[in-house]
């Protein structure tokens, strides 16, 4: 059978055996108007008085929104925000919008003009957040988990606080979007690090569509409302990424509804695992690079089997990459094991070591390929996986290694899809 695969720009068609299993989200129709619609939830927000409400002209106003690893269509919610915010008296003067890179790093001009297009950014302050310098950070106070929190000063500062985004399942927060927005989109270096640190990462209820009793989730409310957000503004978006549904409100109870909408479309039931899984990234910009591909490898893993095989389709033209300490901990480490205990000695905290202890947790369950356009050999074998250069002549060989009639299964939306065994 012939299966569309999520990759890059423009998708990858490959040819799979006729017993494959293709597991995708239940289909939900965009919205017929997506600027009504978020039109209507900033004036009839969940559990909160409207946006027009809550703001007044003189206020100073930042505006929180996602960089370019994710999918969020700021380009068609900053638009309608603005000229709410602008009819109910705020001068153009008064509004900031403030790229949440978290760790990430900062976008090019040509980037922030592709997020949120050139009106936005021509007419408006577009700063970008910077986790890493101090004096642009806030102290907020300490999580009941024992942890700083240090915020970015412009949101500290800002008379009014919306958090944008969009929701989606998460392989360690449970869902995107709500409180992310705040920790790690906004927070200072060493926040996302205890957030994030080894035992959060481990702990089991850390993982896809988990919240309550999420250790990560529960602080990064905690932090969030900290922060004191005026208005959460999230979306859902389909695999054509189409909004779905608008969130908007009071920053739990919005998020509350809109993880729930997401968990009815998003979350599918397996009867058994499988011997071979072949997943993807959700396509661009989730797969820029394989950093990021690390969360549909994890999906993967929900549903193989112990021994088994996980298959990675993810463009990756950002390749590993280079900025952030991802590649170099791969490095240091050597192994699964060895990144495992690497970041377990005494005192040990680095950047992106989150994202190598749940590839390391991959990597002992089951085999990793890697199929990528944007690297190499050399570059997937630097990351401890194995090349792959033809997904169906790598299938044929893995259905000779599990035997007769192995189970195989494809995830061609990647994390847009969260298997589960039922």
């Amino acid at each position: 059978m012939n299966v569309h695969l999520a990759y890059g720009r423009d998708g990858l068609a490959v040819d799979l055996p006729a017993t494959t299993d293709v597991l995708t989200a239940r289909f939900t129709p965009g919205v017929p108007d997506e600027a009504g619609a978020l039109r209507a939830a900033l004036r009839n927000p969940i559990a909160s008085l409207p946006l027009a409400a809550k703001v007044k002209p003189g206020d100073k106003v930042v505006i929180c929104h996602s960089d370019i690893t994710r999918a969020t269509p700021n380009d068609r919610i900053m638009p309608v925000l603005v000229a709410e915010l602008e009819a109910a008296g705020i001068a153009r003067a008064d509004i900031t919008l403030l790229n949440a890179l978290g760790t990430h790093r900062p976008q090019t001009d040509a980037e922030l003009r592709m997020m949120l297009g050139d009106a936005i950014v021509d007419n408006y302050r577009c700063l970008q957040h910077d986790a890493f310098d101090d004096a642009n950070l806030v102290a907020l106070g300490t999580t009941s988990f024992g942890n700083a929190v240090r915020v970015n000063r412009l949101l500290a500062e800002a008379d009014v606080k919306i958090l944008t985004g969009f929701i989606e399942p998460h392989f360690f927060a449970g869902f995107s979007g709500g409180p992310k927005g705040v920790l790690p989109a906004l927070a200072g270096q060493e926040s996302v690090l205890t957030n994030h640190g080894r035992t959060m990462i481990a702990h089991p209820k850390a993982t896809w569509g988990s919240t309550q009793g999420n250790p990560i989730w529960e602080e990064m409310c905690e932090a969030a409302l900290m922060a004191k957000p005026t208005l959460l503004l999230n979306v859902t978006l389909n695999a054509h990424k189409q909004i779905t549904g608008v969130f908007a409100g009071d920053l739990l109870a919005a998020h509350k509804q809109g993880t729930e909408f997401v968990r009815q479309s998003a979350m599918v039931p397996v009867r058994e695992p499988y011997d071979i899984v072949l997943t993807t990234n959700s396509g661009y910009p989730l797969d820029q690079n394989l950093y990021q591909c690390v969360k549909g490898m994890s999906a993967a893993k929900e549903i193989v089997r112990k021994g088994g095989t996980i298959i990675m389709a993810g463009a990756c033209y950002d390749g590993l990459p280079d900025h952030g300490r991802y590649a170099e901990l791969l490095t240091t480490g050597g192994s699964p094991q060895g990144i495992l205990d690497l970041i377990a000695q005494p005192g040990f905290s680095a950047q992106d070591q989150w994202q190598v202890q749940v590839q390391a947790q991959i990597q002992l369950h089951a085999d990793v390929y890697v199929y990528s356009d944007g690297l190499s050999d050399q570059q997937i074998e630097r990351a401890l996986f194995k090349p792959c250069r033809d997904l169906a002549a790598t299938i044929a060989c893995l259905q000779e290694k599990y035997g007769p009639n192995p189970r195989i299964c494809v995830l061609p939306e990647g994390p847009q899809t969260i298997a589960y065994l039922s």
